[in-house]
């Protein structure tokens, strides 16, 4: 009985020991630390991770902000989706019609064209001189672009600058006689180089008018530029909303000649950026292809 007592003892006690030896080796298994063979694996592991991870809310913000910028910029813009062509020549198959002709900051050049017979409802006679007395139409301004001239030429004389205008508003029926003139003149190709055709004239906008000095001298011709009101024009325009729209060396991006007399009402704001930029219309609607004098 003895003996039997002693064998339970035993088996009893084997069993407590291998018990308490395999939970202490589950324990020892648990906290063993997992060795990475390749440690270059876990960083990549890592970078991928990174890579693939979605957009920060702060990157989502940047990204729909930058969206919204662009739909806004071509909203802004009516030319965005328009086709570039070059400026200097009729595209007759690229040519638009404006939607908005009565914009102050209308587009008109040799692609795009306002509606036919197109007249402003607006126009007035700018209280200022003229070279020539007589109540004409190319006397008349659309009144936003009149008041503004006047501003101009009495802050013109305040720096002793007299002026003058030349010419104003045209109509469609007006352009037509004075283009074909200049045609049976010089030939539609030379023409075309300063002369708008009818349709395509920024002064039947009603926003153009051609300036000069009170003495008509250089009157409406290149000498026009190096007369003290020509250098007055280009320096202070922009402060009244108007912009010297066909600049020099501008041809191959305005498809005109340097008409340092030829101004055109756009509004303070965008005529300040235009200056500063010293940038043309179509450069601000982006809508020309440069041409390449050289080629």
């Amino acid at each position: 009985m003895k003996l039997i007592r002693m064998l339970l003892s035993i088996a009893f006690i084997a069993f407590l020991t291998g018990g308490i030896l395999t939970g202490c080796d589950g324990f020892i298994n648990q906290e063993k630390p997992i060795i990475n063979e390749n440690p270059d694996q876990g960083n990549q592991d890592i970078k991928d991770s990174e890579k693939n991870a979605p957009p920060t809310e702060k990157e989502q913000t940047a990204n729909q902000d930058q969206k919204d910028q662009n739909k806004t910029d071509e909203r802004d813009n009516p030319y965005a989706n328009a086709p570039k062509v070059d400026p200097t020549e009729y595209h007759e198959k690229a040519i638009q019609v404006v939607a908005e002709p009565n914009d102050v900051a209308i587009l008109v050049n040799k692609q795009y064209r306002l509606p036919d017979q197109y007249e402003p409802d607006d126009l007035v006679y700018p209280d200022v001189p003229f070279i020539f007395s007589e109540k004409v139409e190319k006397r008349k301004l659309r009144k936003v672009a009149a008041k503004a001239l006047e501003k101009m030429f009495a802050a013109a004389e305040k720096d002793g600058v007299y002026l003058a205008g030349a010419s104003g508003y045209r109509s469609q029926s007006t352009q037509v006689t004075i283009y074909n003139n200049y045609v049976d003149q010089d030939g539609k190709e030379k023409a075309d180089r300063y002369s708008a055709r009818p349709g395509h004239s920024e002064h039947q906008t009603g926003l153009s008018i051609d300036v000069s000095g009170i003495s008509a001298e250089c009157a409406v011709e290149e000498c026009f530029a190096d007369t003290a009101e020509a250098k007055w024009v280009a320096d202070h325009a922009h402060e009244h909303g108007f912009i010297i729209r066909y600049p020099k060396d501008k041809e191959n991006l305005t498809g005109y000649i340097y008409e340092p007399w030829h101004i055109r009402y756009v509004g303070k704001e965008l005529a300040k950026e235009i200056f500063e930029q010293d940038i043309t219309l179509e450069e601000y609607y982006n809508v020309a292809i440069p041409v390449n004098e050289n080629k």
